[in-house]
C-alpha cells in the first residue's frame, strides 16, 4: 500500500507535459477567439463601407440641378456597387418627399428603384416610416436615399450574415427639388 501511495503521490507532483496539455485544450478557443475577432472586424467595416458610399450617392444626387432620369439612377447605382470594393451588390431606391401643409403629411413626388429591387414608395405607404423623417417646414422637398447590401460572414463562428440598411435624408443643395423625367 505504501509503494502505491508513494507512486500517486510521484505522480500528481510531476508537471511534464502540463504545457502540451494546456495548449490542446485552449487552441480551439483561441482559434475561434482570432476567427471572431476576425469576422467581427470585418462586418464592421462593411457596415462602414456601405455608410459611406450610400452618403456619397445621396451626395451626388442632392447637387444635381437638372431632373434625374432611369438611366442616370440605374449609373449611381453602379457607382455604389463600384464604392463597395467587393462583390457585394447594393438595392437602391431614391425617393423625393415634400411635405403637404395642406393635407399635413408627407408627399411622395416620385420613387424609383433601379432594377426594381425595391419596391417603390408612394404616399400611403410612406406614412409607415414618418417617424424617420426630420421635421420640415410646408413645400420643403428632401431625397430620401434607401439602400440595402447583404453582408455574409467569411468563417461560421456562431454570427450570421445580416443586411446593412442605410436611410439617409438630404435636402437638395442647388435646386429647391430634385425632378424626375422618365
Amino acid at each position: 500500500m505504501k509503494s502505491l501511495m508513494s507512486r500517486l503521490s510521484r505522480f500528481a507532483r510531476k508537471e511534464d507535459g502540463t504545457v502540451l496539455l494546456e495548449g490542446v485544450m485552449m487552441l480551439p478557443l483561441l482559434l475561434w477567439t482570432c476567427f471572431g475577432l476576425f469576422v467581427f472586424w470585418d462586418a464592421h467595416r462593411s457596415i462602414n463601407t456601405v455608410q459611406k458610399a450610400s452618403y456619397t450617392i445621396s451626395d451626388i444626387i442632392s447637387r444635381r440641378q437638372a431632373a434625374v432620369t432611369p438611366t442616370y439612377l440605374n449609373g449611381l447605382n453602379g457607382v455604389m456597387n463600384y464604392l463597395l470594393d467587393r462583390e457585394q451588390t447594393s438595392k437602391m431606391r431614391v425617393t423625393s418627399i415634400v411635405r403637404s401643409g395642406v393635407n399635413n403629411r408627407f408627399e411622395v413626388q416620385w420613387s424609383y428603384s433601379p432594377g426594381s429591387a425595391m419596391v417603390p414608395w408612394t404616399t400611403s405607404t410612406l406614412q409607415t416610416v414618418q417617424s424617420r423623417i426630420p421635421t420640415m417646414t410646408n413645400g420643403d422637398t428632401v431625397i430620401l436615399l434607401e439602400t440595402a447590401v447583404d453582408y455574409d460572414v467569411n468563417f461560421d463562428v456562431g454570427f450570421e450574415g445580416m443586411t446593412i440598411r442605410q436611410f439617409i435624408i438630404t435636402r437638395p443643395r442647388m435646386a429647391p427639388q430634385i425632378g424626375f423625367t422618365n
